[in-house]
């Protein structure tokens, strides 16, 4: 399915008053929520055969809790880091749904670790969507206090990936 019509989609569902909305294209099924703090939750694509991937959409709805997500009081519970505490700073989210890497080849070292100095525009890793690599960069200067996302691993739109203060 298309990056721009789950985006149409995800901003549809925003200026209605739907709480969920589940569109099938062939195989691939999205399934768009609305979490009560008024944000959306993303499920990644899934054969239509496989049922036991959509139950795991409700779980970042469920992280919610009342929190104010991007305006600041992140719980540790709310970037699902449920026992870790996440350190106080700017929250650089995904933009996209891909998987995150860390580097920009399995040979080469990290583009940042946690401690290090970074400047707003600076490669924080990349985001493979689609085929394509796409950088995620810092949004501003500081230091890179939590990395929440591994090398690898699946992300989420909005997900949060790093703190930086």
């Amino acid at each position: 399915m298309d990056l721009r019509k789950i985006k149409k989609l995800i901003d549809l569902l925003e200026e209605s008053n739907l709480a969920e909305i589940e569109i099938k294209e062939g195989e691939e099924s999205v399934r768009l929520s609305r979490v009560p703090t008024g944000g959306v939750t993303y499920a990644a694509p899934v054969a239509a055969a496989a049922p036991a991937p959509a139950p795991a959409a409700p779980a970042p709805a469920a992280a919610g809790h009342g929190e104010q997500g991007r305006a600041g009081g992140i719980s540790a519970e709310a970037v699902g880091k449920s026992t870790k505490d996440v350190p106080d700073g700017h929250m650089v989210r995904s933009p996209m749904v891909g998987t995150f890497y860390s580097a920009p080849s399995p040979d080469k070292p990290p583009f940042v670790k946690v401690g290090q100095q970074v400047k707003a525009g600076d490669t924080l890793g990349i985001i493979e969507a689609m085929k394509m690599f796409n950088p995620i960069e810092a949004e501003v200067s500081g230091t890179v206090r939590a990395i929440l996302v591994e090398n690898g691993q699946p992300v989420e739109f909005d997900e949060p990936m790093f703190v930086i203060s």
